[in-house]
């Protein structure tokens, strides 16, 4: 068996599920480690595999993140059903050699649960692990590379120890810039061959608001249903639909800017609360202008260009796809559209970018000062210079003039431009209207701040998304959430936290619960518990006419906690602590569930210490009984929690 028509004693696959682009460029950075050491490499998601076709390689890196209750991302979950399959033979994959790496985060009560499970169900096939599994926490001070590095040096010591290179070859010098698998060309270019899953023919659908666009114009579409690269149908779909409010909920003079928006599609798509819609953006004009002009690109800019195979793809078993993904309805793609509609030119660079445009610097001392922040020596510099004032790559290329990327190379450089998840709000009577069509309503707080460096910040989608137009139309993609909410629950009481934003999945809930209530006279509905925070009760107390109106149509309850309108702040956690004795009787007497949601920061660990010391206070326990309560909680899906 070949891969890319080399025989099995050097390949390697590269592996990964990931969810908003972190474990893939990882991956990206697994496989140029393993390239260096000629190691013939494909980087490649799980679910574009078969189990089988990992023992086509001497060696695999599987690199996943975690999402949901555990679960691993939408791009490795086919995969994962049939690493399930209960025929599969103990010795399945013995002839596999691998290693794994996992992203996670331990605001999570399932910290890097994904990994563990696919690094334990590969084991239990067979396979032989010969490097130890990495872990990484996001909540560190340093990122996952605080993990990643010190593992990553370890992984490349490890394969030249197990596979060293023959006598006279050395491992590839950093200074060397690698061949990508794909490189962009004039013209157009026809499908690839089977053994590929990807066509270099794409199309491009006609102006939306009189603006060339990727996503095509509303009439004959809005039905259309297709599967997310990478993803299982079963997973996510994408949908055309119409946007028919964009409504600001804060006050003008209000720090912060927040939307309510309402989307509608014409067919009738059930989904369920903690599910979310993923919305694509766009990058401005400006910005697309400005690299165009930083690049000297100006020239080749409207050219009708494709993705060109750098390798021979008919003599391989399997070749990669492109590391962009371009909408198939594209029917004349130019590097402007690319940029403008698929690249991420306001993306906080990673320590991968410095290396690979110190290639293309003409200015010694800027290469030499793009090469320190590749160096793990000086990570701190590097998160200075980027992660603290979320400077962007488009700064950092007009602050490095000399750098000059050929165009040819932009998608191999310049990362993805991928969607913004956002969970969706709507639930129960909200969902669908009597003509048949589905409604779909987010909550949407617009990401614009000043920096430490006294430079106003915006976020690339939130800033699409304030200047969206009502009758604008749009693909989006529907996906599963974590929350996993089952009608049988309806009987049991549900203590619901959701502070910000987080509120969203939380109203989809109450409302569906509400819907339960009407229409299954069998259903005595359990006790219904909002904890609900913000900032000031005037600015930022979201759909606070609706909970008063609900708390009289059905058994719903909700505490709120202002935490700027007193003079000692209140959170939720507190407020939880204050109702104590109702938060015990739901949760140990009647056996209740928990869904907490929002940020990802220090809420959820402060939620969890509260929980833990009011089962100690009302049910007498121990420290350490009430944290195996909490545990157990988790385990028979009682507790359940979806951050960002």
């Amino acid at each position: 068996m070949t891969v890319h028509g080399h025989r099995r004693e050097r390949t390697a696959a590269v592996v990964y599920g990931s969810e908003t682009g972190n474990a893939l460029e990882y991956a990206e950075e697994a496989g140029r480690i393993l390239e260096r050491l000629h190691f013939h490499t494909v980087v490649q998601p799980l679910n574009a595999l078969q189990p089988i076709f990992l023992s086509r390689f001497k060696f695999v890196v599987a690199i996943v993140s975690t999402t949901g209750q555990g679960d691993l991302p939408a791009n490795a979950r086919l995969f994962w059903k049939k690493l399930l399959r209960k025929r599969l033979p103990p010795d399945h994959l013995q002839h596999v050699h691998f290693t794994s790496f996992g992203l996670g985060d331990s605001s999570y009560p399932q910290f890097n649960w994904a990994a563990r499970k696919l690094h334990k169900r590969l084991l239990q096939l067979g396979a032989q692990e010969i490097h130890d599994r990495g872990e990484a926490d996001e909540q560190h001070e340093e990122g996952s590379d605080a993990s990643w590095d010190p593992w990553a040096a370890s992984l490349r010591q490890q394969m030249l120890f197990r596979y060293p290179l023959e006598d006279g070859s050395d491992p590839i010098p950093a200074d060397v810039l690698l061949q990508p698998k794909w490189i962009l060309s004039c013209g157009m270019s026809t499908p690839v061959t089977d053994t590929a899953p990807v066509s270099t023919k794409y199309h491009h659908s006609p102006a939306v608001n009189g603006e060339d666009s990727p996503n095509g114009s509303l009439q004959n579409q809005e039905t259309e249903v297709a599967s997310l690269a990478g993803a299982s149908n079963d997973d996510c779909h994408s949908l055309f639909v119409q946007l028919e409010e964009n409504r600001r909920l804060t006050p003008l003079d209000h720090w912060q800017d927040v939307r309510h928006l309402h989307f509608s599609c014409a067919s009738h798509v059930e989904y369920a609360p903690g599910d979310v819609l993923t919305l694509m953006p766009e990058n401005s004009s400006d910005d697309v202008d400005q690299i165009i002009e930083l690049m000297d690109w100006s020239q080749d800019a409207d050219q009708t260009i494709c993705f060109e195979p750098t390798g021979n793809v008919l003599e391989t078993d399997f070749y990669p796809r492109p590391l962009v993904t371009v909408n198939q309805h594209c029917t004349r793609l130019t590097l402007r559209k690319l940029l403008k509609y698929h690249l991420d030119i306001r993306a906080v660079p990673r320590r991968s970018f410095f290396a690979m445009v110190a290639h293309f610097a003409n200015d010694p001392m800027h290469k030499e000062r793009l090469l320190e922040f590749t160096d793990p020596q000086y990570i701190d510099e590097l998160y200075d210079y980027t992660t603290r004032p979320r400077r962007s790559i488009l700064e950092v290329l007009q602050e490095f003039h000399s750098i000059k990327i050929p165009w040819s190379w932009a998608a191999n450089i310049l990362p993805e431009l991928r969607g913004r998840q956002f969970s969706i709000a709507s639930g129960g009577a909200r969902k669908h209207t009597s003509e048949g069509r589905t409604n779909f309503e987010l909550l949407v707080a617009i990401v614009k701040y000043k920096t430490v460096i006294k430079t106003i910040r915006e976020g690339v989608c939130t800033r699409f998304i304030a200047g969206l137009s009502p009758g604008t139309s749009m693909e989006v993609m529907l996906q599963k959430g974590g929350l996993k909410v089952q009608k049988s629950e309806a009987a049991r009481p549900v203590v619901m936290i959701g502070p910000g934003t987080g509120i969203a999945p939380m109203r989809s809930l109450i409302w569906e619960r509400y819907q339960w209530y009407l229409t299954v006279p069998s259903i005595k509905l359990g006790e219904t518990v909002l904890f609900y925070g913000c900032r000031n009760e005037k600015a930022d107390f979201f759909y606070r006419e609706e909970w008063e109106s609900m708390k009289e149509a059905m058994p719903l309850k909700v505490y709120t906690a202002f935490s700027r309108d007193q003079a000692a702040k209140l959170y939720v956690q507190d407020v939880l602590v204050r109702q104590a004795e109702l938060i015990y009787d739901l949760l140990h007497s009647q056996d209740g569930m928990v869904y907490v949601c929002g940020s990802s920061g220090k809420m959820p660990k402060a939620v969890r210490i509260a929980l833990v010391s009011i089962f100690q206070s009302k049910g007498e326990m121990e420290k350490s009984v009430a944290e195996d309560y909490l545990q157990a909680m988790e385990k028979q899906g009682r507790y359940k929690q979806e951050t960002w």
